[in-house]
């Protein structure tokens, strides 16, 4: 399944780059020092997310070193080319000492999907507040922007409902109301980890702008970044592919990217926050495959 999924998304990656006609211009930024303060942000953002796992996990009685609980949540990013992310679901059932249950293991997911939704959807103010002042918001292009501000109002009417019929939600949905418990865990803890986590990635995209000559300021990076992000997310696709890229291009040529430029940008950004994660993924899944295979042999 994952040579499989590495296969589709290596082919993708060399589409878009063949398309775009900016193979060089897309690759360049990552071999240089700006490439490697991007990527140092991607990083962070794993880390500080695997931190936040780490909370949610010791409120189930799951307690992990720092490189331990790193290393198993990493693990978890094997399986982020399915659709919704849910493969990400497994790091809990197959690589903690003491397995978490089935409804666990799904609370656990649904809480880092609600915290990353919440979070980019107050990241995505900067973005929505500059199309509405050079209304720009009338362009098929900028339509995610309408996107975005209307799964806001869509995630606080359904907080609302769930909050009202909450007692036969968990009765019918176990996980739903042990997703809801997670988030009350140290909910100002994993709101700021969620925040600066997502804001580094933003960041990551401004540093690329700004190596290829676009000039753009850190917070509308951040806010397009986490627009395209949203986007891809609603689509549902795994790990957002096709939607996060036509979006993310979309923005940047809103502001005078050229489109083979803006491409190349937007397909290093994946490269650094999406398939970096997933070549982790698989090497920290190895790796632990290796250890509780020399466990069970000694």
């Amino acid at each position: 399944m994952l040579l499989v999924l590495g296969a589709v998304g290596t082919a993708y990656a060399a589409a878009l780059l063949l398309w775009g006609g900016r193979i060089g211009d897309s690759m360049a930024p990552l071999g240089s020092w700006v490439g490697v303060q991007a990527g140092v942000l991607c990083l962070l953002n794993y880390a500080l997310r695997g931190w936040r796992w780490r909370l949610w996990m010791a409120g189930y009685d799951r307690h992990f070193g720092v490189f331990q609980g790193l290393r198993l949540y990493v693990a978890g990013y094997a399986f982020t080319p399915t659709p919704g992310n849910v493969g990400e679901a497994v790091r809990t059932l197959m690589l903690a000492d003491r397995p978490l249950t089935l409804t666990q293991s799904l609370a656990v997911f649904g809480a880092e999907r609600l915290a990353d939704l919440l979070c980019l959807l107050l990241l995505c103010v900067p973005a929505v507040v500059w199309a509405l002042q050079l209304g720009v918001l009338v362009s098929g292009t900028a339509a995610a922007l309408w996107l975005a501000a209307v799964a806001g109002v869509t995630l606080a009417l359904a907080a609302v409902m769930i909050w009202t019929f909450r007692r036969r939600l968990v009765k019918r949905l176990p996980w739903l109301g042990e997703a809801v418990l997670c988030l009350t865990v140290q909910p100002a803890a994993w709101l700021a980890l969620t925040l600066l986590a997502w804001a580094a990635q933003g960041a990551a995209l401004w540093l690329l702008c700004e190596a290829a000559g676009v000039g753009i300021s850190l917070t509308l990076a951040v806010g397009f970044y986490a627009v395209a992000m949203v986007a891809g997310a609603l689509s549902a696709l795994p790990a957002g592919l096709g939607g996060t890229e036509a979006v993310l291009t979309g923005l940047l040529m809103l502001v005078g990217t050229p489109a083979g430029q803006a491409l190349a940008i937007t397909v290093g950004v994946r490269l650094l926050t999406l398939w970096l994660a997933v070549a982790l993924g698989v090497l920290a899944l190895s790796y632990s495959a290796a250890i509780r295979k020399d466990i069970r042999l000694t």
